[in-house]
């Protein structure tokens, strides 16, 4: 599983090449510069500390010297190249050498942080475009089996994750053992017995890393999960806040958001604490190798002699430098396995399956001519649950209206969900035209319908907006005529800004009425030969279900219409009636002859009206 995560991870990011080699050439040379500000440094040190007249009669015998070893070699060179008359102009030298290679060092170190971080930014606004594509693009069941708190806690708190982790984190991943190899060849090459024993510090050192960092991407996972738990609680209240303060359970709900933060708290407590015992216990197996080299060395130099000072001074100057990537290649870890668990999640979405197929070569529909038909369909949401539609066969004839009747659950706004293929039948066929809705091109399939629902969807932008909804090149005068039509022409221009005012969130500055008239002018402006109706009328005031009982008569004009009937008076007009218990046809006929035939509908009728 992480082998095939490490190679998605790398197709992710391959495209980015360009810059991350780049800031791979900055890396490198960083590396290099900063070596050489440790290696001067130390050369620095030496001249002030030491005699000026021995370290002129040292260079002078490693010029005359025979195989010179590769260390003698690189301090001859630097001599020669720093040594001048007197002591003082020999520091003057090497001070403004060490500002002119660190000014290079730090010069690479941030074309190499700039360039990972376009990398960084690029990357999570494309892995958070292919994830809101990849919503968009699923079926309505998808979106059944998961929460909204869960599906935003992906595309903004995992793919975050993922970005630490795989550019920050690839970055140092690359430079710090860059940098630790390069302070290891210099150790060598300064004294090799005492870099054999410095080498203790790696594999112990790692092996202490794969330990923590196994912990800490367990951690990361149930992290995430909680994290989507908490932000869909907020997201659930937040869309549900009316309810909450009508039924006073403002103390119910704090009390069930602060127990979920606590959890929370916990979990990520835990990990910090594993996370922050690396780099500490890093270091302390680090200095405690150290010293240890240092009292060896330290021998070498005062007791032995087999050693100089220049030697001794640089070779713990380098040693505690290594110190450092060794400590940030431990958090590296950290953040790559915090990385990891997100990436599992976010490529979950990514492979999730739209249930709703497309046909390799569906075929384009641009009107409706004749007939809907549902023929033996059969239907349930989930594999483990009940038959929602069992055997189902009718048809609605073009300029029909048919109404559907029935007890709630009966099946009557699933069977509207699968003409538009919100959902595909598990058996049977749904036909336009005499085609199979599975083999027709689902967007010209929509395109021929209209949907207006008892819960009016409107989005926290203007009337105008809401209205011309997917249709970006309407006219002016063709929005004016759609909303008079829907009698939402007069209570709009009475808004502040008429056309032009944000209703909100859902459409929350705006009465009910005048939410299902907007939605009714939308439906209107987009024409459609087809039209769904989700009884708009049923939770209104007598004034509001009048206007938009007058709106859905002018909006269903010379249109072929499907109604979801609650309220049986509002469907006494239908050509059919189609009445369902339990997911089956049991009657079918008028509105008139269903009453006479006195069976389950007009016990419905009756029941209705308290007859």
């Amino acid at each position: 599983m992480e082998q095939s995560l490490y190679i998605r991870i790398f197709k992710l990011i391959r495209g980015y090449w360009p810059q991350i080699l780049g800031s791979t050439i900055a890396a490198l040379l960083y590396v290099a510069f900063n070596s050489a500000s440790i290696w001067f440094t130390a050369s620095l040190l030496n001249s002030i500390l030491g005699n000026f007249n021995d370290f002129i009669i040292e260079h002078e015998a490693l010029r005359t010297a025979d195989n010179l070893n590769l260390n003698n070699q690189i301090k001859f060179i630097t001599n020669e190249f720093i040594i001048r008359e007197t002591a003082f102009e020999t520091l003057k030298v090497l001070a403004i050498l060490i500002v002119f290679v660190f000014i290079l060092k730090n010069l690479f170190l941030y074309l190499k942080n700039i360039m990972i971080v376009h990398v960084q930014y690029d990357f999570i606004t494309d892995l958070r475009n292919k994830l809101f594509h990849k919503y968009l693009n699923m079926s309505l069941s998808f979106f059944n089996e998961q929460k909204a708190g869960e599906l935003t806690s992906i595309i903004i708190n995992d793919v975050t994750n993922m970005r630490r982790a795989f550019t920050v984190g690839f970055q140092r991943a690359f430079v710090e053992p860059l940098n630790i190899i390069t302070f290891l060849v210099l150790l060598f090459i300064i004294n090799f017995k005492l870099a054999l024993m410095a080498l203790i510090i790696v594999p112990v050192s790692a092996l202490a890393i794969i330990a923590i960092g196994r912990s800490v991407k367990r951690k990361s996972r149930r992290i995430a999960i909680k994290i989507a738990t908490i932000t869909n609680i907020i997201s659930e209240i937040l869309s549900s806040i009316r309810v909450v303060k009508a039924f006073t359970n403002e103390d119910y709900e704090n009390r069930k958001f602060q127990s979920q933060t606590k959890k929370f708290f916990n979990l990520i407590l835990k990990r910090a604490r594993l996370r922050q015992t690396a780099a500490p216990l890093t270091e302390v197996i680090g200095v405690c190798v150290a010293i240890v080299l240092i009292l060896i060395g330290g021998r070498n130099v005062l007791i032995d002699n087999v050693m100089t000072s220049e030697d001794f001074l640089r070779f713990i100057l380098v040693l505690f430098s290594a110190l450092a990537p060794i400590r940030m290649l431990s958090s590296v870890n950290m953040e790559v396995q915090t990385g990891l668990a997100s990436a599992e999640r976010v490529f979950d979405t990514l492979d999730s399956q739209s249930a709703i197929k497309i046909a390799d070569n569906p075929l384009l529909i641009k009107q409706f001519n004749d007939k809907i038909k549902f023929e033996n369909v059969t239907f349930k949401y989930a594999d483990n649950e009940d038959k929602v539609l069992d055997n189902i066969s009718f048809a609605i004839n073009k300029g029909e209206v048919v109404a559907l009747a029935g007890e709630s659950g009966a099946g009557k706004s699933t069977i509207a969900d699968l003409v538009p293929r919100f959902y595909d039948v598990d058996a049977g066929t749904v036909q336009i035209d005499g085609k199979d809705v599975r083999k027709l091109e689902l967007k010209s399939l929509r395109k021929l319908m209209g949907i207006v629902t008892q819960e009016t969807i409107l989005f926290n932008d203007t009337i105008r907006a809401n209205i011309s909804y997917g249709l970006p090149n309407v006219q002016e005068d063709d929005i004016i005529s759609a909303a008079k039509i829907a009698n939402a022409y007069v209570f709009i221009n009475e808004q502040p800004d008429g056309f032009n005012t944000v209703i909100g969130d859902k459409g929350v500055k705006l009465s009910g009425g005048q939410r299902q008239r907007i939605a009714i002018a939308r439906a209107i402006l987009n024409n459609p030969p087809i039209l769904i109706l989700d009884e708009a009328t049923s939770s209104l005031d007598t004034k509001s279900e009048k206007l938009v009982q007058e709106a859905l008569e002018n909006l269903m004009t010379d249109r072929t219409v499907l109604v979801i009937a609650h309220r049986l008076s509002t469907i006494h007009k239908a050509n059919k009636i189609i009445v369902l218990d339990k997911g089956r046809i049991i009657e079918t006929g008028t509105h008139d002859s269903l009453l006479k035939a006195s069976g389950h509908y007009k016990k419905l009728y009756d029941y209705q009206f308290n007859r």
